[in-house]
């Protein structure tokens, strides 16, 4: 069952987004975000933009952004236009995007990006 969550706008904005390359282009795709990565660094808000490779070969950015205002600018910035350019031609599918909130329990310094 599929429930919803209800979260404070304030809260840190946690986002997964996954890129499944086409055979023989994960070193294109992975340039392609890395090109972008100290510019989103620089990005009012952005307090993680971090590319990890999944063992079956997906690609995944985790993100966390101060607030979801902050990582709705993001998705307007020069660096999403850029890495929207570069993507055709390289993904098997389209961009899977999560966003989430986390539930702050226990021990602050581990249960929380």
């Amino acid at each position: 069952m599929r429930g919803s969550y209800t979260f404070s706008m304030s809260k840190p904005c946690i986002v997964i987004a996954s890129f499944q390359p086409l055979p023989g282009k994960t070193a294109e795709l992975v340039a392609l975000l890395e090109s972008v990565i100290p510019q989103v660094h620089q990005e009012e808000g952005c307090e993680l933009y971090a590319l990890h490779q999944e063992v079956s070969g997906k690609l995944v950015m985790i993100e966390k952004w101060t607030t979801q205002a902050h990582w709705h600018v993001h998705n307007n910035a020069p660096s999403v236009v850029a890495i929207q350019a570069g993507l055709p031609g390289l993904l098997d599918g389209t961009v899977v995007v999560e966003e989430m909130y986390g539930h702050e329990v226990g021990d602050a310094t581990k249960d929380r990006l």
